[in-house]
């Protein structure tokens, strides 16, 4: 046992002697990558150089030169016939994704080709590079200006917008910058041709994708069509890049920011190659940007439905155009018209408000009257008569303004007052024994005149003629009813 862990840790100490020189060679690998980092410096660096050369390396490649040759070669034959679909082992699928590639490698080229082209010009021109921001309109521009100061000689139609034209005309008058030399022109200018040169050779490679799209994804270009099918493939770099990127940067592809008179570079809509579909165009504005979001994610599953090969016959693109049709159809529909509302539905529950004659008895009683009504309203045109004068105090409104065609307001008859009336005359003539205001000791006789009298007569003699004098009278008897 002793011995069995000497062994053991004499093992260990081999491998540790062993490990020693693992540092060095950690280092060494380091060292490497310090020299990889320090040739992509260089490589950075040489971006900056005179020689054009050493700039643009794309089209003097072989790779470049072989796709080329084939897309020409495509073009000249033609389409393929209708009902086939390229698989991944037929070389023209394969073509297709080189040019895929390819597409990518050139916009690369174009932007390299455009710093250089920056650079060279901004001592001639140094405000073109923030009024001119895409890299094929700026090798334009600078190829047709030249070392031109006067701006009025030379003929930029065609080439910029109309308000573009004239602030760079503005902005060409009062540069600060000088005419370049011959050496440095002519460098600027042949870059200036590599770059449309290139912008020529992207746009065959596309042309060639757009006419095999049909093959290649048919879905896809069932819904947006085959030449914004393309673009977006290419723009992608390829059909399965495609469709594992989600909808929202789809909807970006392509996207420019816009240029608005020189000045404003604020985009309404934030949309790429998407905007050029016909299910775009024929929108309305307002509902642009809900159809370019569904635009946008049905491209991205018709994508992954053309990359797995789920549907060569592109039924599937179709349908998804066809429901994207519909719900803009929809969205435009006018809104519903207002219904009449119905009456509700009659409960056989007694209610807890009484009513009847009573209830219209109360109503009437605490209705507001006509001279209310009177108060309440207002004259169009006419000063307000107010209890202070000015507008001070309490409104008269109505009341009291000439014109109305009414002398006095009539107020309605009303059915409690006969009650009220009968109320009164109880409170007043009571049982309290109290003889009532109207009456006189005076009475007019035809005999006599004038003749006076005891009010309290009168009453003493009706009570006298009542039960009291059948009860309690002095000459009256009990009757004697005859039994039959």
């Amino acid at each position: 046992m002793q011995a069995s862990l000497t062994d053991s840790f004499l093992a260990d100490l081999e491998e540790l002697s062993d490990n020693e020189g693992y540092p060095e060679e950690e280092n060494a690998e380091l060292a490497d990558v310090e020299n990889d980092g320090d040739t992509d410096m260089q490589d950075l660096e040489s971006l900056n150089y005179d020689d054009l050369d050493s700039v643009s390396k794309l089209q003097r490649s072989q790779r470049y030169k072989d796709i080329m040759q084939k897309v020409e070669e495509a073009l000249e034959k033609g389409e393929r016939t209708e009902g086939t679909f390229l698989v991944e082992d037929d070389p023209e699928y394969q073509l297709i994704v080189n040019c895929n590639s390819l597409s990518v490698d050139i916009e690369n080229e174009i932007v390299i080709i455009h710093n250089f082209i920056r650079d060279k010009y901004r001592l001639k021109f140094p405000e073109l590079e923030s009024l001119v921001h895409h890299p094929i309109d700026y090798a334009r521009v600078v190829k047709k200006i030249g070392n031109e100061t006067d701006l009025t000689l030379v003929d930029l139609e065609g080439l910029l917008p109309s308000a573009v034209i004239m602030v760079v005309s503005v902005t060409a008058s009062t540069t600060t910058g000088k005419p370049l030399p011959e050496e440095t022109l002519a460098k600027t200018i042949e870059a200036c041709d590599r770059a449309l040169t290139l912008d020529s050779a992207k746009k065959k490679v596309l042309e060639f994708v757009e006419s095999r799209m049909g093959y290649i994804a048919p879905n896809l270009s069932a819904i947006v069509g085959s030449a914004v099918a393309s673009r977006l493939v290419g723009s992608a770099g390829g059909l399965t890049a495609l469709a594992k990127m989600p909808a929202c940067n789809v909807q970006l592809l392509g996207f420019k920011r816009k240029n608005l008179a020189g000045m404003s570079k604020v985009s309404a809509l934030h949309v790429g190659f998407l905007e050029q579909t016909e299910m775009f165009q024929s929108t309305p504005e307002p509902l642009r940007a809900r159809v370019v979001r569904v635009l946008a994610a049905k491209s991205t599953l018709a994508a992954r439905i053309d990359s797995i090969r789920g549907d060569p016959t592109g039924k599937a693109g179709r349908d998804f155009r066809e429901g994207i049709r519909k719900k803009v159809e929809k969205w435009q529909e006018p809104p519903p018209a207002k219904l009449p509302k119905p009456l509700p539905v009659p409960d056989s529950e007694p209610k807890k408000k009484r009513g009847g004659r009573r209830l219209r008895k109360l109503k009437e009683r605490y209705a507001i009257t006509e001279m209310m009504k009177q108060k309440n309203r207002m004259p169009f045109g006419k000063q307000e008569e107010t209890s202070l004068g000015d507008g001070l105090g309490e409104g008269f409104g109505m009341l009291g303004q000439a014109g109305s065609g009414k002398l006095r307001i009539s107020a309605a008859q009303s059915k409690l007052k006969p009650k009220a009336t009968k109320k009164f005359k109880e409170r007043s003539f009571g049982s309290s024994g109290a003889t009532s205001g109207l009456t006189s000791s005076l009475a007019f006789t035809p005999v006599q005149g004038i003749e006076l009298t005891n009010p309290q007569a009168h009453g003493s003699s009706l009570l006298g003629s009542g039960t009291q004098s059948t009860y309690f009278s002095e000459t009256g008897t009990f009757s004697k009813i005859k039994r039959t």
